[in-house]
């Protein structure tokens, strides 16, 4: 009796965790277009304001790649209201900080102040849309320090080709612009001449190709009333045009060999293409990726690390608004081959695909997407960015409290089903990732 009443305690004591995470938020439209999000908590003073494009590597057009995340760096050089190089000084100076980063299908900009700084925040954000300084100078200097970007972060970081998909996307996108890097071809930047940068902002950096999200200590009335104030003016721009690009399916494994001057243990790894963030699937497919590398006791962490054959395993399904990316993959330990460890994945993979997985197993996933969604909706900059996302990528503003019911929604048999669909040898990249000899 006792076990029983804890257990219901317990229960009891989750379930109001769970409805305590529910975000509570409004959303509008000014006349412009801009698409408003409010999120009002009132328990600590702080506040955080969002702005996000939808606007990415993937809206480039071929020879002018890296236009997007040059534009998350060249937007900090200043307004006509703002110093060059004054607007992080602004920020600091009033007890904030700020950010931005940049995808293949949008580009973020963000601050977090103090709650009496919410009016300069707003303001810094409405100067950034309405009035950037785009000039030759200010071209010149990103372009530099895009390019130290690319040094440190991809051609001298070990495995940088494969945490920022250069030496990923092109194998499994032959016609989506997924295939092109985020970063960009510093060839294209170096040739581009500054009327295209001013067209490429003109095309999408208006209100109507944008989300503002606020979150946290603020009184929604005056709040609306700043926001039409600064951003009510902006004008609107033209409709723009979405990517609609649709890629031949994969029949017939793609065998091919990345090389890294900066690594000493390779890597094997499957990547497969899966489907939008959008769909349904790609919930399961997550669950997928945690039963086979998610902790100590996943399956091929106790099949090839705990058994000394791997160093490390990974697996991830990489969702975006058009196409995700399914990658699986493991660093083998002393003379494993790469060809063993592609048996060993595939064996796990196979199980996957002609076994149910146990009730016990299950519920253990289950526990854990739970807890992930407990924490996921904790702290005003998780949900700015969680609710710009979900509205501009998603098309459902309100996946910030529906997700978790997406995930109950699952059985067994969904990931035995995802599992055989998306998951199959004929329909994957097969990477062999290696050390690269530098010339004597």
């Amino acid at each position: 009796m006792k076990k029983l009443c804890m257990m219901i305690f317990i229960g009891l004591l989750f379930s109001v965790s769970l409805i305590a995470q529910q975000v509570d938020f409004e959303e509008y439209d000014l006349d412009n277009g801009l698409h408003v999000i409010l999120h009002q908590d009132n328990t600590a003073p702080v506040v955080n304001i969002s702005v996000m494009y939808h606007v990415g590597a993937k809206d480039e057009v071929e020879g002018r790649s890296g236009f997007a995340h040059f534009f998350e760096h060249l937007l900090f050089e200043g307004t006509k209201n703002i110093p060059k190089g004054e607007f992080f000084k602004i920020v600091a100076a009033n007890g904030g900080r700020n950010n931005a980063n940049t995808t293949q299908d949008r580009t973020y900009y963000y601050e977090t102040f103090p709650s009496n700084n919410l009016e300069l925040g707003l303001w810094l954000e409405s100067e950034r849309m309405l009035h950037p300084v785009i000039n030759q100078d200010g071209v010149d200097t990103q372009n530099e320090v895009v390019k130290e970007e690319k040094r440190a972060r991809i051609d001298n970081a070990p495995y940088g080709k494969i945490a920022y998909r250069t030496g990923i996307n092109p194998h499994i996108f032959k016609k989506h612009p997924y295939g092109n890097s985020v970063i960009g071809s510093m060839e294209d930047l170096d040739a581009a001449q500054l009327n295209e940068f001013i067209e490429f902002h003109k095309k999408y950096y208006s209100p109507n190709n944008a989300v503002l999200v606020v979150a946290g200590d603020f009184q929604s009335d005056t709040t609306k009333k700043m926001i039409e104030d600064y951003f009510g003016p902006i004008p609107k721009g033209d409709p723009v045009p979405r990517v609609n690009v649709i890629e031949d399916d994969i029949t017939e494994a793609i065998k091919v060999t990345e090389y890294d001057a900066n690594i000493q243990i390779p890597v094997k790894l499957f990547i497969y293409r899966t489907p939008s963030a959008k769909h349904r699937d790609t919930y399961a497919l997550n669950m997928v990726s945690s039963i086979l590398t998610s902790g100590r006791s996943s399956r091929l962490y106790k099949r090839l690390v705990d058994t000394r054959k791997s160093l490390q395993v990974l697996a991830f399904n990489d969702s975006q608004e058009d196409y995700g990316t399914y990658i699986i993959g493991a660093l083998p330990m002393g003379e494993v081959s790469l060809n063993d460890l592609a048996s060993e994945i595939d064996d796990e993979i196979n199980k996957l695909q002609t076994e149910l997985i146990s009730e016990k197993e299950f519920q253990k996933l289950q526990n854990i997407f739970e807890n992930n969604f407990v924490n996921s909706n904790s702290g005003v900059a998780n949900i700015v960015n969680t609710l710009a996302r979900n509205y501009m990528l998603r098309g459902n503003t309100n996946l910030i409290n529906e997700q978790i019911d997406m995930y109950r929604s699952l059985t067994r048999e969904d990931l035995m089903r995802v599992a055989n669909k998306y998951l199959k040898p004929n329909q994957r990249v097969e990477m062999d990732y290696l050390k690269k000899e530098t010339e004597q």
